[in-house]
């Protein structure tokens, strides 16, 4: 599921900009607006998990937001099944087949096999 909401941007006097995203109540900020995006982007998300836990309703996102003539507002995205996946840190099991004899070889070097597959599969996958 995504949702969008507007964002109030703000610039602080002493650099960067606060994010106030009005329909969800919430407050963050950045260094810079492109931080200041992805902080709301993740505060967004991270209210939406909450509402989506606790079975709520999501406020209907505000057609037209108050502002003042320095502050841009933009409207800011979060796809929550794709924040969630980016969040969870719940480890689960898998059923791994090695030949016997490298699993021995691993053992014997001290080599922690899901570490290696941890590292092997976000290598395949692209991920950081």
């Amino acid at each position: 599921m995504t949702v969008i909401y507007p964002v109030v941007f703000t610039p602080l006097e002493e650099g960067g900009y606060l994010a106030y995203v009005p329909d969800l109540q919430i407050n963050t900020h950045g260094e810079d607006l492109a931080q200041a995006i992805s902080m709301a982007r993740d505060a967004i998300g991270a209210v939406g998990l909450d509402i989506e836990d606790d079975d709520d309703s999501f406020p209907i996102p505000s057609k037209s937001v108050p502002h003042q003539e320095n502050e841009v507002v933009s409207l800011v995205d979060v796809d929550l099944t794709a924040y969630r996946r980016s969040v969870e840190k719940r480890t689960v099991r898998r059923n791994v087949s090695l030949p016997a004899w490298l699993d021995h070889a691993a053992s014997e070097a001290g080599i922690n096999v899901s570490s290696v597959l941890q590292t092997a599969l976000k290598q395949q996958l692209g991920i950081q």
